[in-house]
């Protein structure tokens, strides 16, 4: 895996570049001199949780031949409290919102999954000591 980082501005504005030639903007808040053109790298991190764990629950219901009609994830994390010092996520909270003909065992079942098997993000943020914590509902019902 590599990635190129490039600095667009003065400031704190980067565009990152995968081996495919997809970008991300990545800046800093305007608090710190940023100029909010782009996401926050720990930001990114929560995005990268949700999403590894969204294109897992997905393949796993494929699998299953369930049909998804929509689904969303919220996630929320909570850094510890340090002043200048780099500050690890101590709590992750995912919520996973599927709607369809989605049986809710199998919807759980692949969530559990992803979060305790398979998804790269998830554990890497577990190994740094965050806590992460997720639900699922299924056509608004949640289990």
């Amino acid at each position: 895996m590599k990635i190129s980082l490039n600095r667009i501005d003065d400031a704190f504005h980067f565009e990152a570049k995968n081996e495919d030639g997809m970008t991300v903007h990545i800046d800093a808040a305007e608090k710190i001199g940023g100029r909010n053109q782009g996401v926050r790298p720990m930001q990114m991190l929560l995005m990268a949780a949700a999403g590894c764990a969204a294109i897992d629950i997905i393949s796993i219901l494929k699998k299953q031949k369930q049909e998804i009609s929509d689904f969303e994830i919220e996630a929320e994390g909570e850094r510890e409290k340090v002043k200048d010092l780099a500050a690890v996520f101590t709590d992750v909270n995912i919520h996973f919102k599927l709607k369809g003909k989605v049986n809710l065992e199998k919807a759980k079942r692949a969530a559990e999954l992803s979060m305790e098997k398979y998804c790269s993000a998830s554990k890497t943020l577990r190994l740094a000591g965050a806590k992460i914590n997720y639900t699922i509902s299924v056509n608004e019902k949640t289990i």
